[in-house]
């Protein structure tokens, strides 16, 4: 089908020209029925395509029926799930459709969930509910809203089958998406090369990465010093988990499931399964309805991140000098900090504050939202919906939009934003106001904005709500 853009865009066998030591050729299963459900619309520019140029029937073509001479990589990994080693892991029902340039020059991937069965399958059908491809693209067009590093789904196919599960009521229908992302390697990826004792394939995939994800410490290296990239990566790796763990602290988002075959060797978010925004804030606060015990709480994110690097960093030994990843492993809550700090203060519309004073209001404002049970979300978006420029000369001006009541802590939050705003320019008020807008989207979306979303597609097929959630999102 030359006339199909997807089917005509450049694809690059970078990954698959390592080698079928790092996955397993597979086909697509074939469905009963194609309907395309989503089509995201604004990722086709970042890969060269004209929306206007592009049918709802070259995503069935592309992505539902799987048209077209491509060979389709079904990735081996191994992980770390709850803390057990499972060696029996690898991408059980989705594969590496195709990996391309972007405008931008940076290399992606694209890659199916639900797409059929594969030698990783483990007994299961190899497909994806209806309901699990709606949270996805939910949640990745909610956490790109709020300026989280995560991949994006560029399309959703329902595909007429009836699916049993344990966790959804069933039958239920089925679907498959696929994902846009950076890149599909886990630290489990690593892991299985360590498990397995090939120290050459590590170094190997190793230097892929650097070369694809990791270029700019390149010119740095000296020749006749070439672990330094290699520390460098590692370096490089712990700042983006840091920032990453950051953006979800501060966006309010539990992913759920944070096992190391979940965990990118980008420093990427991706593969939502039972994620949650918190509905209020609560270190505790779990989103998988699995994990009794708590280990993937919204509060452990960070630490569980860098356990994970740990891990990470047993499996790169045999390239790595383990005292210096050790080393780099020491600054993450340094580089967690900062960042957390940052974006906290951007949803409370500031920035370039003193640390010690950013510390406090930071501490303040989570003292606040514990104190009170105030809904997370809505407390920002309050601030975003009540500022105003009297703020800054008068402190009782300040509503009480929190419901803290005329709390020691309440009064403490007012007086030292008021502080801020009193030595702030009229010009620093627009960009204040303007990042307010920016860090807090007017909807939010908790498990009962998903499930109101999901109700009327259940019952009815009624996509209306999730369209109008989508182009609010837009908006």
């Amino acid at each position: 089908m030359p006339d199909n853009p997807f089917l005509r865009l450049d694809y690059q066998p970078i990954l698959e020209s390592l080698g079928d030591d790092y996955f397993d050729r597979v086909l697509a299963a074939e469905f009963p029925q194609h309907l395309l459900r989503w089509r995201n619309d604004d990722l086709l520019p970042q890969v060269g395509l004209d929306p206007s140029r592009v049918s709802d029937n070259h995503f069935i073509q592309a992505f539902g029926q799987f048209k077209g001479d491509r060979s389709f990589l079904a990735l081996r990994y191994h992980g770390r799930q709850f803390g057990e080693y499972n060696p029996w892991l690898g991408d059980g029902r989705g594969f590496l459709y195709g990996q391309l340039r972007g405008r931008d020059g940076e290399l992606y991937d694209l890659g199916t969930k639900g797409s059929g069965t594969t030698p990783y399958s483990r007994g299961a059908d190899g497909r994806l509910t209806l309901k699990g491809g709606v949270r996805e693209v939910l949640a990745g067009e909610m956490l790109h809203r709020l300026g989280v590093t995560t991949s994006r789904i560029l399309s959703l196919v329902e595909t007429g089958e009836l699916l049993w599960r344990g966790d959804e009521p069933s039958p239920t229908r089925s679907s498959v998406m696929v994902r846009c992302s950076r890149s599909h390697i886990r630290f489990g990826t690593f892991e299985r090369l360590h498990y397995l004792e090939r120290s050459d394939l590590t170094q190997e995939l190793l230097n892929h990465v650097i070369e694809c994800y990791y270029p700019a410490p390149l010119p740095l290296v000296k020749p006749e010093a070439p672990r330094e990239k290699y520390i460098r990566f590692y370096d490089e790796l712990v700042q983006r988990m840091a920032r990453l763990a950051a953006q979800w602290m501060a966006a309010g988002f539990c992913h759920g499931v944070l096992n190391t075959d979940n965990m990118s060797i980008t420093g990427e978010s991706f593969d939502y399964g039972p994620y949650a925004f918190i509905p209020h804030y609560d270190p505790q606060f779990t989103a998988a309805y699995f994990d009794y015990a708590g280990r993937y709480s919204y509060g452990n994110q960070p630490l569980v991140c860098s356990l994970n690097l740990e891990l990470l960093s047993l499996a790169l030994a045999s390239v790595i000098p383990q005292s210096a990843m050790k080393q780099s492993l020491e600054q993450f809550n340094c580089h967690y900090d900062s960042h957390y700090r940052r974006l906290m203060l951007s949803r409370l519309g500031l920035e370039d504050l003193p640390e010690s004073e950013g510390k406090e209001l930071v501490a303040l404002t989570l003292g606040l939202l514990k104190d009170t049970q105030n809904g997370y979300g809505q407390f920002f978006l309050g601030l975003r919906e009540s500022f105003d420029r009297n703020w800054r000369i008068e402190i009782d001006a300040i509503p009480n939009w929190s419901a803290a009541g005329p709390s020691t802590l309440w009064q403490a939050w007012k007086t030292l934003y008021h502080r801020i705003l009193s030595r702030t320019s009229e010009q620093e008020l627009s960009q204040l106001e303007q990042r307010l807008q920016r860090a807090n989207p007017r909807i939010i979306l908790l498990r009962e904005e998903i499930e109101a979303i999901w109700e009327p597609i259940a019952i009815e097929n009624n996509w209306e709500p999730f369209n109008q959630f989508i182009q609010q999102l837009s908006d």
